[in-house]
């Protein structure tokens, strides 16, 4: 059986078990980049039972010396290797693998990206001038910049990942004057897992529900095809506006996600609770948001002048 239909066969295997798209095709990348490197170096094509441990060592090497990748990039590729070969072992295609014993590079772990208070004050701000704007210049878009300013904010006061926000049904909202939750029903592993909402996302929700056309999902098309859900890029375009407005860098979903997690943890709300509202199986993914950041760095070394 040729590499080709072993990656596809490991592709399904890998959607089978609910791994995302994302990894998915990043897996399928460094294999392919890893095969051509095999052909390179060994003057043959690549198949499964002729990659040694050497091999594995070799490309390591190759990368980290050759190509000065960083340490997580390697890694990354490892474990797309380690996960393809394990997977041909269990499936009884590989009698070993050549993976087990090859070491991951070191890395001093550094912190997400997060906005700062300064910078949550910013986009704020931007999102209030937007709609100022759109009410008084553009009436025909303000439902379409109401429902961007209160996804933005929602977001960043619940934590969820993009499509956990964007999949959300009006089914899963459960909202009061004084309270509410949403329910996250198909989060990273197929977990469920409930969100009380703070203030600002219950009036984020109850603003947009005012002018939210009918549809079953919350965060849904207005212009166009209207009733369904937002798609992931739209997401990341307005998300990408307001970052223009607000002059900041890298603002994205996920820079929402790390900022909910920093205000929970900067507001002394313990690791393990932390976790259960972001939807982590392992305290040590959540340990992240004590890691200091470059600019607390930064912060701790101007104190000596």
């Amino acid at each position: 059986m040729n590499l080709n239909t072993h990656l596809t066969n490991f592709k399904n295997h890998l959607q089978d078990n609910d791994f995302s798209d994302l990894t998915v095709r990043g897996y399928l990348s460094d294999l392919n980049l890893f095969s051509l490197w095999f052909e390179k170096t060994n003057g043959e094509s690549m198949t499964l039972e002729r990659v040694t441990p050497t091999d594995i060592k070799e490309y390591r090497q190759h990368l980290l010396a050759v190509e000065n990748r960083a340490a997580s990039t390697i890694n990354r590729k490892l474990a797309a290797l380690s996960a393809l070969m394990q997977w041909a072992v269990n499936s009884g295609k590989l009698s070993s693998d050549p993976t087990q014993k090859i070491k991951l590079i070191r890395k001093v772990e550094s912190a997400p990206k997060w906005l700062d208070k300064r910078e949550q004050f910013a986009l704020n701000r931007a999102i209030e001038r937007d709609l100022q704007l759109a009410r008084m210049r553009f009436p025909k878009r303000w439902v379409t910049r109401r429902r961007d300013a209160s996804l933005v904010l929602f977001m960043l006061n619940t934590g969820l990942r993009l499509n956990e926000a964007v999949s959300l049904q009006v089914e899963d909202v459960q909202l009061s004057e004084r309270k509410g939750n949403v329910l996250v029903r198909n989060g990273k592993g197929s977990k469920q897992r409930s969100i009380p909402l703070n203030n600002e996302a219950r009036q984020a929700l109850k603003d947009w529900f005012e002018v939210r056309p009918e549809s079953k999902f919350v965060w849904t098309v207005v212009e166009g095809e209207t009733g369904s859900s937002l798609s992931g890029r739209t997401v990341q375009r307005l998300i990408l506006r307001y970052a223009q407005e607000a002059n900041l860098e890298d603002l994205s979903p996920h820079v929402l996600r790390h900022s909910f997690a920093k205000n929970l943890v900067n507001a002394g709300v313990g690791l393990e609770k932390v976790a259960a509202l972001l939807g982590h199986e392992n305290l040590n993914t959540t340990q992240i948001y004590v890691t200091p950041s470059e600019k607390d760095l930064e912060l701790a070394v101007d104190t000596l002048t």
